[in-house]
């Protein structure tokens, strides 16, 4: 993902043409997006980390970006990540070293 930028903007990109063939779907998405995110227990950030966690043990390239550019809006710094990253290793095995990985060069390429 060391073209993480780019790849970013493809899936962003991506997303805005789906709203736009089905924008009661993607409004009611992003209203499911808004309330989990939103600061309780954990922060915005801490929040965005897990969706981070999830995408790797998921093995959803963009979804990694998309949450990880959201965490670092909120302010996440890598240590974080880099725990976060743990956790998916645990609940994903293999593959999920595979995606941390991918994850950490994003992470450091989205600068």
């Amino acid at each position: 993902m060391s073209d993480a930028k780019t790849n970013l903007a493809a899936a962003k990109t991506r997303l805005s043409g789906l709203a736009k063939a089905t924008p009661a779907l993607m409004q009611s998405f992003a209203g499911i997006s808004k309330a989990a995110t939103a600061p309780g227990q954990f922060s915005a950030a801490q929040k965005e980390l897990l969706a981070v966690a999830i995408s790797v043990a998921k093995g959803c390239e963009d979804c990694i970006l998309y949450h990880l550019d959201a965490a670092r809006r909120h302010g996440a710094d890598e240590a974080a990540l880099v725990e976060v990253l743990e956790v998916a290793v645990e609940m994903g095995g293999g593959p999920a070293v595979m995606y941390s990985a991918k994850a950490l060069d994003a992470w450091r390429n989205l600068v």
